[in-house]
């Protein structure tokens, strides 16, 4: 503890959220498998759980029969304790969504608008606030303790590109998301990238829960990324990391992108759905959201998979690069197009991945993302609880408590 002192209580606090962290990853554990997850002493894992579940944070589920000695009793996470609220500022659609503590999404709202005119945007949003609030003040002793809020950087930047009102951008410069939305009484606000919150999302929750180290790629209206090492993301000193667009691929086959002299182009304009939309647009086929494409309108289907085709290009190329600088297990590409084209794009990344002869790297695996449209207000959501609950050294350490959120259990179960 680098020479600074500690408590029981301060211990006592980080236990309980390592055990709740097991918990969380093993979705269902018996006081032995905590205790064995925590390195702890059964005595000690058996105080602890004890005292969540009469705090109404676990429950038991059951027992587990088969092995020697009296059936084992199984705990998972009480769903209805505890809320959080997550939501997504989008260039085309505001997000939002009502989480539970096990991670099931309890209620969703969407607002969708040509561009995000911040009027309207936190109009959107109280809206969906309100409503979440009100279903949990129905609830019995449930409490919302938290909101996150996802949000690209430069929310109003690349307006060319996507019909952007020139003062946009500046607009969103003089805005403070921490105190934008209406949010409930004692609901501290959380912030973050919407692809690092995508990779949030399956870390805790998805795809990403069997990997330490990956890569998520999210192809939303601009491309985006989020990087998990050790099994945490990592955002940067800047809080930028992983921020793929502006990351140089070769020029793009479509002849709807108009040619440039410069050598490379960025894969934001190769891999992202704003270009999709504009490709189908110059086939003479208007699409506004990529949830048009389910059923396939009339003539769009070539023009789709030359997209695909191109975008699986431009990615497989930067998986090469990103593997290139860091050694990760696996990538997780989700998007918001419809499922079974989302489907298809990561078989074509696949095989186009699978046929290159990239010498002196280690080939990851490159999986689909289990959240789709809902993964960056799902990782927003999850932001609150993981600042809450997750296991964090600090809370070890006296005088080192970094907020009034972070502190025991025992306290949040006091609220009522």
């Amino acid at each position: 503890m680098s020479g600074k002192g500690s408590n029981s209580v301060k211990v006592r606090h980080y236990n309980e959220r390592f055990v709740l962290d097991a918990i969380r990853r093993l979705k269902e554990a018996s006081k032995s498998d905590l205790a064995r997850a925590a390195h702890l002493t059964p005595a000690a894992v058996a105080d602890i759980v004890d005292g969540l579940e009469q705090a109404g944070f676990v429950k038991q589920v059951g027992k587990r029969f088969g092995q020697r000695g009296s059936p084992s009793i199984l705990y998972r996470l009480a769903p209805e304790r505890i809320y959080s609220v997550g939501i997504k500022i989008g260039r085309r659609a505001l997000e939002a969504v009502l989480v539970d503590f096990a991670g099931e999404v309890r209620a969703r709202a969407s607002h969708e608008y040509r561009y995000p005119d911040p009027d309207l945007v936190r109009r959107a949003g109280n809206t969906s606030l309100a409503n979440f609030e009100a279903l949990v003040d129905g609830l019995n002793d449930a409490s919302i303790v938290g909101v996150g809020i996802a949000s690209p950087y430069f929310l109003g930047g690349w307006s060319e590109e996507l019909g952007f009102p020139d003062d946009l951008g500046d607009r969103w410069e003089a805005i403070d998301l921490m105190t934008f939305f209406a949010t409930p009484p004692k609901a501290p606000v959380f912030i973050e990238n919407d692809a690092t919150s995508a990779a949030l999302a399956e870390l805790v929750q998805g795809a990403g829960a069997r990997f330490h180290d990956f890569m998520h790629i999210s192809i939303d209206t601009f491309v985006g990324g989020g990087l998990v090492q050790g099994g945490k993301v990592h955002t940067g000193p800047h809080g930028n990391s992983a921020a793929l667009g502006p990351l140089p691929v070769s020029p793009s086959s479509l002849d709807s992108v108009a040619a440039k002299p410069a050598r490379y182009q960025s894969l934001l304009h190769r891999a992202s759905i704003y270009v999709l939309v504009n490709h189908l647009k110059s086939r003479g086929i208007e699409i506004v959201r990529v949830r048009e494409l389910d059923p396939m309108p009339p003539g769009a289907r070539e023009p789709l998979f030359e997209w695909i085709e191109d975008c699986a290009n431009a990615l497989v190329e930067a998986i090469i690069a990103i593997t290139s600088v860091i050694d990760i297990e696996a990538i997780v590409l989700d998007s918001i197009l419809p499922r079974s084209i989302h489907l298809e794009l990561l078989a074509k990344v696949q095989s186009q991945f699978n046929r290159v002869s990239a010498i002196g790297i280690v080939a990851p695996e490159i999986v689909p993302g289990q959240f789709g449209p809902e993964a960056s207000p799902i990782g927003a959501a999850m932001l609150p609880f993981s600042a809450l609950l997750a296991p964090d050294s600090s809370v070890l350490m006296i005088g080192k408590d970094r907020t009034k959120l972070l502190g025991s259990l025992s306290a949040l179960a006091g609220q009522g």
